[in-house]
């Protein structure tokens, strides 16, 4: 079936638009008004065995992972060009379907292309190794893709989420069947239209929509599916580890954060303020790295709390799509309610030093305040649980120790920051806390060439730079025998 590039609303299997074999469609809205933008296919099982099927195709009759590294590598720098040729429609789809101001979409849409053009050029760079062996014989060690990868995305980062495993998984030689939330399918949907002319090989990527329990959990348990990426909640994550452990599929996880920001009193105080309110209102603070937990060293803590929330009264709500926005409506009702209950939780925990409800100018819309909480104790539920939203949780400490004790208290390890100017102390920080990504006098830079991955319940496996082409790829042993004479066994 053929549809309009402007509004997909079908799923894209084998090269091809379908409607799936379903009857079901899932609305797709607008959370600034909560108007319907589009409704998507509900797939079901027959249609994701129908895109795993046309994966398998690709990569063992297809030629995919035959075709050279360079031919992939040219793939790539095409979707990256296109993607930077259509970023004002891009941009603006993706700010009307999650709700994120459009100065952060287009900052999104740019980091996407960035992410195809780096494995574009890294698909030349895959090598193997001659090892050293105490035999007249050449030992070799190859990489090769893992095979066909089942992908499922969350709603907070659309497309760039998308590229950052399309991206490795073809440069790799793998072929894809992606899953993008069903809340925001749309900026993926749209890249499909173009595979093709970029040079895509049917089946190569394959994207179907629907939900997690359906859709997703069929690729999970798929015996065709070689690999599963998912980045989303922790209690997702167990549910495809165990669904996953039935066919032993190499599995990598980007899961949730309880995120510490970690402010000395040495630290440079205005940009303290400033990386304090980035780190957790950013995209509404729908990120998973979202520093939400705002350590403070306790001689200046009450100054830091009072400038915050003097700070934080100039972050603008309005709609996704003014350039004045700084922060928009969150993606869903279910996201809103959610918040929404932690925001009641938090009034029973701690002291409110702004925000805690919704914002009365907004007759529509999934808006939510800016919302600081001070005073609270790392064992209150706001300090503990991810919200996934914009509510920061203060917490006073004592000295470095206590800093870093407050600091690895929690199930989560996907990021944490230190604010110093003592380089020997922050090195030491950096040296303890237990996470994945710790960011020095920053919050929040993301480059496609460093890592991204978590300790603990934050997952396992990494993201971007090198380390994300090796997530798909196998590597094999070759012994050649260089001595002619008998083995000798006998």
């Amino acid at each position: 079936m053929s549809v309009t590039q402007s509004k997909p609303e079908a799923m894209f299997i084998n090269g091809e638009w379908t409607e799936g074999s379903s009857s079901n469609r899932i609305p797709v809205c607008d959370p600034s008004s909560e108007e319907v933008i589009a409704e998507i296919p509900d797939a079901s099982v027959a249609d994701v065995d129908a895109a795993v099927a046309a994966a398998r195709h690709a990569f063992d009759q297809g030629g995919w992972p035959q075709t050279t590294a360079q031919e992939r590598g040219r793939i790539l720098f095409r979707i990256a060009e296109k993607i930077r040729a259509e970023a004002p429609q891009l941009a603006e789809l993706e700010s009307r379907n999650t709700g994120k101001p459009i100065v952060e979409a287009e900052f999104d849409i740019a980091d996407a292309a960035t992410c195809f053009e780096y494995y574009g050029g890294l698909a030349t760079k895959v090598s193997g190794l001659v090892n050293p062996v105490p035999d007249n014989a050449l030992s070799l060690s190859l990489k090769e893709p893992v095979g066909v990868a089942g992908q499922i995305i969350p709603w907070n980062y659309p497309l760039l989420m998308a590229a950052w495993k399309l991206a490795p998984a073809l440069a790799a030689g793998c072929a894809c069947v992606l899953k993008p939330a069903e809340q925001t399918p749309l900026t993926a949907l749209k890249l499909a239209g173009w595979l093709g002319e970029c040079g895509v090989p049917p089946g190569v990527i394959n994207i179907v929509t629907g939900l997690g329990e359906t859709a997703g959990a069929r690729i999970v348990e798929h015996p065709h599916v070689d690999k599963i990426a998912f980045t989303g909640s922790a209690a997702v994550g167990k549910l495809i580890m165990k669904s996953a452990a039935d066919t032993l599929k190499r599995v990598t996880l980007e899961l949730g954060g309880k995120s510490p920001n970690i402010f000395f009193a040495d630290a440079d105080f205005e940009a303290a303020i400033d990386g304090a309110l980035f780190g957790v209102f950013i995209n509404q603070g729908e990120v998973c790295s979202a520093g939400s937990r705002v350590l403070v060293e306790r001689s200046i803590y009450p100054k830091f709390v009072e400038a915050m929330t003097e700070k934080a009264r100039s972050i603008k709500l309005g709609p996704p799509l003014d350039r004045d926005t700084k922060m928009g409506p969150l993606v869903s009702r279910e996201q809103y309610d959610r918040v929404c209950k932690y925001q009641e939780i938090g009034k029973s925990e701690a002291k409110v030093a702004i925000g805690g409800g919704q914002p009365a100018s907004f007759g529509r819309g999934y808006y939510v305040e800016p919302t600081i909480f001070y005073d609270v104790d790392n064992s209150a539920r706001i300090a503990r649980e991810e919200i996934f939203g914009p509510v920061a949780a203060v917490i006073p400490f004592d000295d470095e120790a206590d800093a870093l004790k407050i600091a690895n208290d929690t199930p989560f390890g996907l990021a944490a920051a230190v604010w110093s100017r003592d380089i020997y102390r922050a090195l030491r920080m950096v040296k303890a806390i237990r996470a994945g990504i710790v960011w020095v006098n920053h919050m929040q830079p993301t480059y496609v060439e460093a890592p991204w991955g978590g300790y603990k319940q934050s997952g396992f496996g990494r993201e971007l730079g090198v380390h994300g082409i090796d997530e798909y790829l196998e590597t094999k042993q070759v012994h050649i025998n260089l001595n002619e004479q008998p083995i000798g066994w006998y």
